[in-house]
């Protein structure tokens, strides 16, 4: 027991005690903060694939469109409507035939 208490009370481990204490809850960047900067970065970088697979995907469409004739009247149609002279566009919403 006394033993115990001298290990308890030596200046070292109480020295290092406070110093794991510190860091771990009472720093600026704690445990809980580096946790949570680890989170946020993962769903960043999560969002930086999207947002380069998004690029990839949009100049693949733009390097279509400056080089296919069928692809820029299809991408007219779709996007902006355009038709034919003597053609009829109908539209249909797809919530119409929703009971």
């Amino acid at each position: 027991m006394k033993i115990f208490f001298s290990i308890f009370y030596n200046k070292y481990v109480l020295a290092i005690a406070f110093f794991v204490v510190w860091m771990l809850f009472i720093d600026q960047r704690d445990v809980f903060y580096v946790w949570q900067q680890k989170h946020q970065l993962q769903a960043l970088q999560l969002k930086k694939q999207y947002y380069e697979a998004q690029i990839k995907q949009v100049q693949s469409d733009l390097d279509n469109l400056q080089h296919n004739p069928a692809a820029i009247e299809k991408f007219a149609r779709e996007k902006y409507l355009m038709k034919k002279p003597n053609e009829d566009v109908f539209i249909v919403q797809g919530d119409v035939f929703h009971n």
